[in-house]
């Protein structure tokens, strides 16, 4: 009864937060007002009350709903899985790929060096190097959700949209690697030994059974919705392939030193690559499955608003180190996704917007705290507190980053009203207004 109870405020906080930005001409994406709705009824305000049901009164309240949190991520890598059409990656396959690792490669190795310059400074005590090595890995992830609903809300097309969400998928695997290799030397400078098997094989190996499984269960949906005469029984289909995918990634195989697991979002990434290459009704099947899971998101996003701790500004090192991981981070995707974008010959717009729309980040890092939890003690502490101060800001305000870059490459048309509040406002700026 409760959990129905929170999920129903979640969902109704998150659509009357949009109504309000409406109507205080505040043009922010709906992903920000579902956050923001979040914070709302989360532990630090409309759950101070302790009414149970009204908000979420503490975070174990929240974690009660991580279940509608993975479904939601599923089918947010469902949709993306969609762009990796083999028609466009014929022309935009190899500059995504190329991008989406030195961008990932580029934050990481920027903010190592800053986080290691700021360590010089503050001593091992409050930033130690493994922490250092750890944040840095944990910069290379960006956020795929925040990034596809605004692309989705506001049906952006054109070069630096195509690119952007295979690289947003491309982040999850690189991502992955990038950070099993400098956890496995973070672990190893705090005492441990360097284990090939945590630093490379098992990584590898989650990427090739992702991947695998992936293929697999998009072949054998594509060739199950053959049976179906009705779009809605295809699409029922697909919503227990999505849920049977979410339930299969899940699983852990041990074998000695060899874990065989697989990523959530990465098998159902390749569910959708999969099933959109091999099946004729793909693309009315995503349409349809957009429009099913929009309450859906948004109640991922209340939920994920909900989640940020506004404890952590309650200690000035955290705030610190937090704002430089977030600037260096920052400089390291949009130069890093400048310098590649420029070695593969892409636009001038590709060039100069494509690194602003990689900013937004959550989930993946989270996940990676998670397992950051391994080295415990003050050093997880220090992660932990300065990931979830990262996520808050950059949940509220990358995907108006991304919004405004989309916007400025002349692939999200404004609604009318939104132009009509940009010409009023550029009358008042110019100089003939100004002296009148």
């Amino acid at each position: 009864m409760l959990p129905l109870m929170t999920t129903s405020v979640a969902l109704l906080a998150g659509l009357m937060a949009t109504r309000v930005f409406k109507k205080m001409h505040l043009n922010f994406p709906d992903v920000t007002a579902f956050l923001l709705a979040g914070l709302a009824v989360g532990p630090f305000c409309l759950g101070r009350l302790g009414i149970p049901g009204l908000g979420f009164c503490t975070f174990e309240d929240i974690a009660s709903l991580g279940l509608l949190s993975n479904v939601a991520l599923g089918f947010i890598a469902f949709s993306i899985g969609s762009e990796f059409r083999l028609s466009e990656l014929q022309h935009t396959g190899r500059q995504a790929l190329v991008i989406g690792i030195l961008q990932s490669v580029g934050a990481t190795v920027v903010v190592d060096l800053a986080l290691f310059i700021l360590h010089l400074i503050l001593g091992n005590e409050i930033l130690p190097v493994s922490v250092v090595i750890t944040l840095g890995a944990i910069a290379s992830a960006t956020a795929p959700a925040a990034t596809l609903m605004v692309v989705r809300q506001y049906k952006a097309k054109g070069e630096v949209t195509k690119l952007l969400l295979p690289i947003v998928a491309l982040d999850d695997a690189v991502g992955l690697i990038i950070f099993a290799v400098s956890f496995g030397i973070a672990q190893a400078l705090k005492g441990g030994a360097l284990n090939i098997f945590s630093i490379i094989v098992n990584p590898l190996l989650e990427i090739v059974c992702s991947v695998v499984l992936g293929a697999l269960l998009g072949w054998i949906m594509s060739k199950l919705e053959k049976l179906f005469y009705s779009n809605s029984n295809r699409l029922a289909m697909t919503i227990s392939f999505v849920l049977l995918t979410i339930a299969l990634a899940s699983l852990k195989i041990h074998l000695g030193p060899v874990q065989l697991s697989c990523s959530s979002l990465l098998v159902c990434m390749m569910l959708g690559t999969s099933f959109c290459n091999l099946s004729e009704f793909s693309a009315d099947i995503f349409t349809r499955c957009e429009k099913w899971t929009v309450p859906l998101y948004c109640v991922f996003f209340v939920i994920s608003g909900a989640q940020l701790d506004l404890s952590v500004f309650s200690n000035p090192s955290f705030v610190l180190i937090g704002v430089i991981y977030i600037l260096f981070r920052c400089a390291g995707k949009y130069f890093g996704a400048r310098f590649s974008s420029d070695l593969m010959h892409c636009s001038p717009n590709v060039r100069k917007y494509l690194g602003i729309t990689l900013f937004p980040q959550a989930g993946v890092a989270l996940g990676m705290v998670v397992t950051a939890s391994a080295l415990g003690g003050t050093e997880y502490t220090v992660i932990r507190n300065v990931v979830l101060f990262s996520v808050l800001i950059y949940e509220l305000f990358g995907p108006s980053f991304t919004k405004n870059a989309l916007i400025k490459s002349g692939e999200i048309v404004p609604a009318p009203a939104e132009k009509k509040d940009r010409q009023r406002f550029a009358k008042k700026d110019t100089p003939d207004s100004a002296h009148a």
